[in-house]
């Protein structure tokens, strides 16, 4: 049986580059000051998702992703290692969202989409760490979601078969499809880019891109291409185009405010050295258990 897939990528600031200058004043993260990469976690997802198109002839993978223009990397990145299109939405409508807002997004484009059997992301987002957009866009589609998946085992007919990591231990969870799945990061890696497909789609932009390239009356390099070859042309949806409320959108549908930020520094006014010996770790459990830290 062919599939129907849906893989749920985020473009992320890198936080091992996390510097002093990463935050705003006004609590938002500062994006252009850390660079931009693939969220670790849905690259997971997407692993699992080749792997099904692997064993499923006929099956297609559809990367959706929403930020601004450059985050058509993100789909260029996919299709570099076997995604076979892949959708941007991309409006200033959608800036500032919180996962309610994005995950209403999400949900709207999926619906555009149409057709799907499987609907796969990451856990969650490296920028964020709230691991709630996955199970709200379930909720927002009315499909059933398994969380915390290692391992796509089996699709047959109409129902996948999909091993989850668990607080001690593994389970293994069946559900009907339509579904949607969230990966682990102990999950496979996803695999390298494919020399042939990265020579096939380097040239693929978004409009966003297509109009930055082309500034100020500069021709569009290599624009006979984009007419031969319309799958190096990367679409993009507005608002409009998902037939979305902008009040669901961006800051106007996030109830999630960041109302301060603080920069806070532990700084050791006194320190003890202590050794392995049972006596040491006796005398320090007194000490904590009489300042209240713990017990």
């Amino acid at each position: 049986m062919s599939l129907k897939i849906v893989v749920l990528a985020k473009q992320v600031p890198d936080t091992r580059c996390v510097g002093k200058d990463a935050m705003n004043a006004d609590g938002t993260i500062n994006r252009a000051a850390l660079p931009a990469i693939f969220n670790p976690e849905d690259l997971n997802a997407l692993e699992q998702a080749l792997r099904l198109k692997d064993t499923h002839p006929g099956s297609t993978v559809t990367i959706l992703t929403m930020g601004p223009g450059r985050a058509a990397e993100i789909i260029r990145e996919g299709l570099y290692r076997g995604a076979d299109n892949g959708y941007l939405l991309t409006d200033r409508a959608f800036a500032g969202a919180d996962t309610l807002a994005t995950s209403y997004a999400l949900a709207t484009a999926i619906r555009k989409i149409g057709e799907y059997d499987l609907i796969i992301g990451g856990r969650q987002a490296i920028d964020g760490d709230t691991a709630q957009v996955g199970p709200q866009v379930a909720e927002k589609l009315g499909l059933p979601q398994v969380t915390y998946v290692e391992e796509i085992e089996e699709v047959s007919g109409k129902a996948i078969r999909v091993k989850r990591h668990i607080d001690g231990g593994v389970e293994t969870v069946e559900g009907p499809l339509p579904i949607v799945l969230t990966v682990n990061g102990s999950a496979a890696p996803c695999r390298p880019r494919n020399a042939k497909l990265v020579m096939k789609y380097k040239r693929a932009l978004g409009g966003q891109e297509k109009a930055a390239l082309t500034k100020d009356g500069a021709s569009l390099p290599y624009a006979d291409q984009y007419e031969k070859h319309p799958y190096l042309n990367i679409t993009e949806w507005s608002v409009a185009d998902v037939n979305g409320d902008t009040k669901q959108c961006g800051l106007s549908g996030s109830p999630t405010k960041v109302k301060k930020i603080e920069n806070i520094i532990f700084q050791a006014k006194e320190s003890k050295t202590l050794t392995g010996s049972d006596a040491d770790v006796e005398n320090l459990i007194v000490e904590l258990l009489a300042n209240h830290t713990i017990g």
